[in-house]
């Protein structure tokens, strides 16, 4: 069991527009932090600003991006860059993290694209993170994501994960709704995936609900409620890992705050058993 320090502790939420009234309205509740897409807010003035800025000033924070588009052809948007390091500065933001996957070739893909696991794309990969640590002066992580096939892979999915935060030198932001989809779209095995990740490199995690779309067949929509046999999965990523943030990811059919809150205190409780188990084991 790896044990570390965390830039945030606790569960967390990750802020959407229309959570912004029921937040501020019902208060943190059982949210310990919130994570936002810098894209929604970099620029934004006037009232959704100044009531961005109310919200988020009472939590720790913490950003998700949507289009560094790590794993891409073209070169990396230096300005953006710029524009985000001035938007995790300004803000005090605890971590930025992404996904790693790909979203743009000469303009917006408007999705997550697979990289080819391949020994030519971790240097790749690995030299663009490695510059724009450099660039925004801070480690970042990067997220195991969904994918719906694997073109061109001369590696396994967590082969080319570990690979690359190695020679990078990252974070991990572990998802373990992604690691449940991919094991049911790629019939692989659950337990073998999540012990063979680098626990030491864990930022923090990502819980969240999919779609069945056939029964060999999930789509990652984070529209839903987190099923059971996900809960199971962050169950033994504590039990392998020891206890570490998760935030709930809830992106559209958003529910009332009070089930969003109750998703999140049984993160909180699932972490507490875990932090209580180790303490009478110490």
């Amino acid at each position: 069991m790896h044990t570390k320090s965390y830039k945030v502790e606790g569960a967390g939420l990750g802020l959407r527009r229309a959570l912004m009234g029921p937040l501020r309205q019902h208060g943190p509740g059982p949210v310990d932090f919130l994570e936002v897409a810098p894209e929604n807010w970099i620029g934004v003035g006037g009232r959704p600003g100044r009531q961005f800025r109310d919200v988020v000033e009472d939590y720790p924070l913490v950003c998700h991006g949507l289009s560094l588009s790590i794993g891409g052809p073209t070169p990396l948007d230096e300005t953006f860059l710029r524009k985000l390091r001035r938007f995790l500065d300004e803000h005090r933001v605890r971590c930025y993290s992404e996904h790693l996957s790909y979203c743009s070739d000469e303009g917006h893909l408007y999705d997550l694209m697979p990289i080819p696991f391949t020994e030519e794309a971790v240097h790749y990969v690995a030299g663009r993170v490695m510059q724009v640590q450099d660039m925004l002066e801070r480690r970042i992580a990067l997220e195991n994501v969904s994918y719906y096939a694997a073109p061109g892979a001369e590696m396994t999915e967590l082969e080319f994960v570990n690979a690359v935060l190695a020679e990078a030198d990252c974070d991990l932001l572990l998802d373990v709704n992604n690691i449940y989809v991919n094991s049911v779209n790629h019939r692989y095995d659950v337990d073998e995936f999540l012990c063979g990740l680098p626990g030491n490199r864990i930022a923090y995690g990502h819980i969240a609900g999919h779609h069945n779309e056939a029964e060999d067949l999930i789509v990652d929509t984070h529209g839903a409620a987190v099923i059971p046999d996900v809960w199971s999965i962050l169950e033994r990523a504590f039990d392998h890992f020891g206890d570490f943030p998760v935030l709930l990811e809830r992106d559209f059919n958003l529910p009332p705050i009070d089930e969003l809150f109750d998703e999140v205190r049984r993160i909180s409780q699932m972490q507490q058993r875990h932090r209580s188990a180790t303490a009478r084991q110490a």
